[in-house]
C-alpha cells in the first residue's frame, strides 16, 4: 500500500519547554509541550513522551515519519548527546530518563533523516514559514540562542567577536519560502560563578532575566515583571539598556541595586524593597519597549517591508508587541503563538519542509489548538471512579453555551474544558478558567480560590473578534492574547475586573470559524448582560502547567475553590461529600495523585 502522507517531526530538547511538532504534507497535525504531560513546568531533558503523544494521536509509528529536525541552544543536539551518554548531567538528563534515553532511536542517531539546526533559524521558521504574509520580515529576541560556531544561516559580519558569543538578537526578510538573514546582534561570553554567566550576558532577553530573577528569584518569571512594571515610578532608576547609533549597550549593573529577593528572606508581598522592585521593573519595560520599537523601526526603514512577524521568548512581552504593532510603522504584525522556546518544535518541522524536503508553504497558523482530541468517553471515564463520582455530580446539557453564560452571570467561576489543548504559554479558551468581568472583586475571587498568585497581576479578556475595536483602543488583531491594548475609557468601568493598573489589557479575540463553542459562550453572555467579553485565565494553579486531560481538569477541579467544572457539554458540581472527602484526602496524601491515578485505575478497569 502507498504512503498517503510525507511527515516531518520537530523537536525542542533537553532544557526548559522541551517539545514536539508534527506536521502532516506541511501542516501542523499535532502539537505539545513536555510540561503539559509530566505536569512539570518548563520541563526539561528527554523528549520520549512529546513524540508519543504526537505519533499516538496520529496513529502512526516512528518508522513513518520521513524527517525529524531538532534543536538545542545549548549545544548542536548530536553535540549535546553525546555529552550525555558520558557525563552525568541531570539538570537536561534526569538519572530516571537515562535508560530510557539510551534505548531510544533517535538518542544518538546518525542519520540523514535526522538534523540539527540552530536556534533563531528555528525561532524564525517557526513565524514566518506559517504566518498569513507571503512576504515580510522577522525580529528573533530571546534570551540566549546558539553559539556563533553554531549558527547555521549565512549572516552579515561587520566585526570581530568570539565564536562562544551568543545570538541574542536576530533579523531576517522573507520572501515566501526563501529566508535572508539581515542582522544578528551578539553576546560575548560573560564571566560567572559556575552556570550563572546566562544572567550577566549583554543581551536584551538576558537582562530581562536578569531583573526577573533579581526581583522574584526566578529568572523565568518574566510575565510577572510585565504586571509589575506598571506599579513603578518613572525614571527612579537608571537606564538598564541604552541604544547609541544602533548599536545595544548594556551598562554595568548598578550597586544601587543591591535588594535581591532571597528566597528564604520572607513573603515576598511584605519586602521593604518592594517599592524599588516595581521601579525597576518599570525601567527594565521600558527600555525593553524602546529598544524593541527602535529595531522595528529600523528593519521597517532598510527593508521598506509591510508585513512583520515575531518570535523568541520576548516576543511574549504582550505589553512591547502592543507598542511595536501600533508605533513600529508596519501595515501588519503576526506573533507565533508559541514565541518561546516551545515554538522552536514549529520552526524546526518547517526548516524540514521547506529548506530540507524543498516542499511549498502551504498552512497558516489561524489558531493554536493543536493538541489531541479528548472524546466523550474518556471525559465520562474521568468522572466515574468512587473518590471522584462521591464528591461530585455530573448532568449533560442541551445548550452548554447558554447554560454556562448564565452560571458566569451569577458570579460562578467555570473550569472550561473543550477540544484541543492549545500550544503555547497561554490558555486560548480551551483549558480556561473563566468568569465574569463586570466586578472589579471578581481578580480577588479568582485569586484566592484557585490561582493564589501575586494581587498585582491582571487577568486577561476575551472579547468577540467584531467588538474588539468598540471596546478595546487599536487597530490591530490579537487572536493569541499577544497584544496589550489599552482599554477605551467608556468601558473601563464596565468591565473593571480585566482592566490593569495602566488601563491596559492582553486581549484576546475570538471567531467562530477558529473557536465556535467559545464565540457562542461569548454571544449567550452578552445577550445576557450586554457585555460581549469575559475574563480568561489558565485552567490551573500557581507553580503548575496548563491542564492537558480530563483527569487534570478533574484534579484541578476539586482541589481548588472552582464552582463548576464544564467538559464537553457536561456541567459537573460538587456535592456536600466533597467538603467531607477532600479534606480526609489532603491529610493523607496528594490529592492531584490520588484523583489521577484512580481515575486512570478505573478508566482502565471500566
Amino acid at each position: 500500500m502507498p504512503k498517503q502522507h510525507t511527515y516531518v517531526l520537530g523537536l525542542n530538547t533537553y532544557d526548559h519547554d522541551v517539545s514536539a511538532c508534527l506536521l502532516r504534507d506541511g501542516a501542523i497535525a499535532f502539537a505539545i509541550a513536555k510540561e503539559r504531560i509530566t505536569r512539570e513546568k518548563h520541563a526539561s531533558g528527554f523528549y520520549k513522551e512529546v513524540i508519543d503523544y504526537c505519533l499516538e494521536a496520529e496513529g502512526i509509528t516512528l518508522d513513518d515519519v520521513d524527517l525529524v529536525v531538532r534543536n538545542s541552544y545549548i549545544l548542536p543536539v548530536p553535540d549535546m548527546e553525546e555529552r550525555l551518554a558520558h557525563q552525568d548531567m541531570p539538570g537536561f538528563l534526569s538519572f530516571a530518563e537515562r535508560n530510557e534515553a539510551e534505548k531510544h532511536p533517535l538518542f544518538g542517531a546518525k542519520s540523514d533523516k535526522v538534523v540539527s539546526i540552530s536556534h533563531h533559524l528555528a525561532h524564525a521558521y517557526s513565524a514566518f514559514a506559517v504566518s498569513p504574509f507571503k512576504d515580510g520580515v522577522v525580529m528573533v529576541v530571546d534570551g540566549v540562542g546558539s553559539y556563533r560556531a553554531d549558527a547555521m544561516e549565512p549572516y552579515p559580519s561587520d566585526e570581530a567577536g568570539s565564536p562562544l558569543a551568543r545570538e541574542s538578537e536576530s533579523y531576517y526578510s522573507f520572501d515566501d519560502a526563501k529566508l535572508e538573514c539581515l542582522k544578528k546582534v551578539w553576546m560575548e561570553p560573560a564571566r560567572g560563578l559556575l552556570s550563572d554567566e546566562f544572567y550577566n550576558m549583554p543581551g536584551l532577553g538576558a537582562l530581562y532575566s536578569r531583573v526577573s530573577t533579581y526581583v522574584f528569584g526566578d529568572w523565568n518569571k518574566c510575565g510577572e515583571l510585565m504586571g509589575l512594571a506598571p506599579y513603578g515610578r518613572r525614571e527612579q532608576v537608571g537606564h538598564l539598556l541604552e541604544m547609541t547609533d544602533g548599536r545595544l549597550h548594556v551598562p554595568f549593573w548598578s550597586e544601587a541595586n543591591r535588594q535581591p529577593y532571597l528566597l528564604d528572606s520572607g513573603s515576598w508581598d511584605k519586602s521593604p524593597a518592594m517599592r524599588h522592585w516595581e521601579d525597576i521593573a518599570w525601567r527594565v519595560q521600558d527600555d525593553t519597549e524602546n529598544v524593541l520599537l527602535a529595531r522595528a523601526r529600523w528593519l521597517r526603514e532598510t527593508t521598506g517591508a509591510k508585513n512583520l512577524c515575531i518570535a523568541g521568548g520576548v516576543a511574549l512581552n504582550c505589553v512591547a508587541n502592543g507598542r511595536v504593532a501600533r508605533e513600529a510603522g508596519f501595515d501588519n504584525v503576526w506573533i507565533q503563538p508559541a514565541a518561546g522556546d516551545d515554538g522552536i518544535a514549529i520552526g524546526c518541522a518547517y526548516y524540514g519542509w521547506l529548506e530540507i524536503l524543498k516542499r511549498q508553504r502551504c498552512f497558516v497558523m489561524e489558531h493554536a489548538y493543536v493538541g489531541r482530541p479528548y472524546s466523550d468517553a474518556e471525559v465520562a471515564a474521568a468522572l466515574k471512579d468512587f473518590l471522584v463520582r462521591i464528591q461530585v455530580e455530573a448532568k449533560r446539557s442541551d445548550n452548554i453555551c447558554r447554560d454556562t453564560a448564565k452560571l458566569l452571570a451569577e458570579q460562578r467561576v467555570i473550569g472550561w474544558f473543550q477540544g484541543p489543548s492549545e500550544f503555547g504559554p497561554r490558555a486560548l479558551g480551551n483549558r480556561s478558567l473563566i468568569a465574569d468581568p463586570r466586578k472589579a472583586e471578581m481578580k480577588d475571587i479568582l485569586n484566592s480560590r484557585v490561582k493564589h498568585r501575586q494581587a498585582f497581576r491582571p487577568f486577561a479578556p476575551i472579547v468577540l473578534a467584531e467588538r474588539m475595536k468598540e471596546i478595546f483602543e487599536g487597530e490591530e488583531d490579537s487572536p493569541f492574547m499577544l497584544i496589550a491594548k489599552p482599554v477605551r475609557p467608556e468601558w473601563r468601568d464596565k468591565i473593571p475586573a480585566i482592566v490593569h493598573v495602566d488601563g491596559s489589557a492582553r486581549v484576546q479575540s475570538v471567531r467562530d470559524d477558529t473557536n465556535p463553542m467559545l464565540y457562542r459562550l461569548l454571544k449567550e453572555f452578552e445577550a445576557l448582560t450586554g457585555v460581549p467579553v469575559l475574563i480568561n485565565t489558565s485552567f490551573n494553579v500557581k507553580g503548575e502547567p496548563i491542564i492537558e486531560t480530563p483527569q487534570d481538569a478533574v484534579s484541578c477541579f476539586l482541589t481548588t475553590g472552582i464552582d463548576t467544572l464544564v467538559m464537553h457539554d457536561t456541567l459537573v458540581t460538587k456535592t456536600r461529600m466533597h467538603k467531607v472527602v477532600a479534606p480526609v484526602m489532603t491529610t493523607f496524601g496528594d490529592v492531584a495523585t490520588i484523583v489521577a491515578s484512580t481515575t486512570q485505575n478505573g478508566s482502565r478497569g471500566g
